[in-house]
């Protein structure tokens, strides 16, 4: 039996902030906000950010991994459509990966934000179904990764 040429997954992080809907939507939809917990980081450089936050508009985010990368120095590009966005309540994005030239996945995210009970304070629920073809990341790695990037967005959020 050969090898199966893409692994699908599924996966769910929750993620509770303490802050509004009003201010967690702002940091997925304005672009200096998303940057800085998207794109910016100290183990990489960014080479390219670019934001289209519409139904139909799409991202680009191009980065170079640093040194102490396991592949240093490879520009690994995401590209982003947004599919279905609700203010304040859901952002449903189309985006794949590639290391070089190469894709290594195709996934569709949904970002859903929730009223906790205080009122003051948000429940993030994202989703990822995606794609993962050989070579890539595979699903843990990237569930891990969507972790450390919802960290990232409570640091920006200061919750």
């Amino acid at each position: 039996m050969s090898e199966p040429t893409v692994i699908h997954s599924t996966f769910t992080i929750e993620r509770e902030y303490a802050a509004t809907r009003e201010r967690v939507f702002a940091a997925l939809s304005e672009p200096e906000l998303k940057r800085r917990w998207f794109a910016d980081g100290e183990k990489s450089t960014v080479e390219e950010f670019t934001m289209d936050f519409r139904v139909g508009g799409t991202d680009v985010t191009s980065f170079r991994a640093g040194e102490e990368s396991p592949i240093p120095n490879i520009v690994v590009t995401n590209r982003t459509t947004y599919l279905d966005i609700v203010p304040e309540e859901r952002v449903v994005l189309a985006y794949t990966m590639n290391m070089g030239e190469r894709r290594f996945s195709a996934s569709m995210a949904t970002f859903e934000l929730r009223a906790t009970g205080t009122g003051t304070g948000t429940l993030l629920v994202f989703t990822e179904q995606g794609a993962y073809f050989p070579y890539s990341d595979g699903p843990e790695i990237r569930k891990h990764g969507w972790t450390a990037l919802l960290g990232q967005l409570a640091g920006v959020l200061g919750a």
